[in-house]
């Protein structure tokens, strides 16, 4: 119930800014409107998409951070595993797994 009445309180000092419209040929904006859920308007459509990008691009920003701060992680610590010895492994797997077909297909 707490969380009711503080988001009602922020609801109401908080003001609102739009998104500045987009110009779309008049059959992308059919198109759009013909994928629209039941009672869905083209506005909440479009806020749900611009959110949605949003929430994407935050998390490949963050994907990339974790990622180089591993990488530097593993530099730091000196455990790393070349890629070239990746790269055989996978590649042995590889002939492995097309041996294996061949010999099913025969």
């Amino acid at each position: 119930m707490l969380f009711f009445a503080s988001h009602l309180l922020y609801d109401a000092v908080m003001k609102t800014a739009t998104i500045p419209p987009i110009r779309v040929a008049p059959e992308f904006r059919t198109e759009v409107e013909g994928v629209l859920a039941p009672g869905e308007s083209l506005s909440v459509f479009v806020e749900s998409a611009i959110r949605e990008t949003v929430a994407r691009r935050k998390n490949q920003v963050e994907f990339i951070r974790r990622g180089m701060a591993a990488i530097e992680e593993t530099k730091r610590v000196g455990n790393g595993i070349p890629a070239e010895v990746v790269l055989a492994k996978l590649e042995a797997k590889l002939l492995v797994a097309r041996q294996a077909k061949a010999q099913r297909a025969r």
